[in-house]
């Protein structure tokens, strides 16, 4: 398995573990993030699983445009995350705040492996 197979494997079992966690636990989650609308936790969870099922598919592929959209989405997650946190066009608690930030930068330090992955996976294809 090279580095980039290994950096988008790391993310599908991210993925699929948080979306399986915000759809098993979205009543938890809302109640964190204080609100009483749970139906965005579910959505984003089943959202997530779909996510990590193409990835899992690009682990074996490893097509560079797919995973160059991968790694676009990753950082568009990033983006988003911090305008909620910036912005607040929401009232998330504190510790949704901090839950947003944690894992906007573990989302970060997976987009930035699977670039390297990618750029070691293009040089050694040639």
């Amino acid at each position: 398995m090279n580095k980039l197979q290994k950096a988008l494997k790391i993310n599908a079992l991210f993925s699929s573990t948080s979306g399986t966690i915000m759809i098993l636990l979205n009543q938890q989650i809302a109640k964190l993030f204080g609100t009483s609308n749970n139906t965005v936790f579910w959505i984003l969870g089943l959202i997530l699983i779909y996510f990590a099922f193409t990835i899992w598919y690009e682990i074996k592929k490893q097509r560079k445009l797919a995973v160059i959209w991968i790694i676009i989405q990753d950082y568009t997650w990033v983006i988003g995350s911090l305008i909620l946190i910036i912005f607040t066009p929401f009232k998330i608690t504190l510790i949704g705040n901090l839950i947003l930030g944690t894992i906007a930068l573990i989302v970060l330090c997976m987009a930035i492996n699977q670039m390297i992955g990618l750029k070691k996976f293009m040089t050694n294809e040639v």
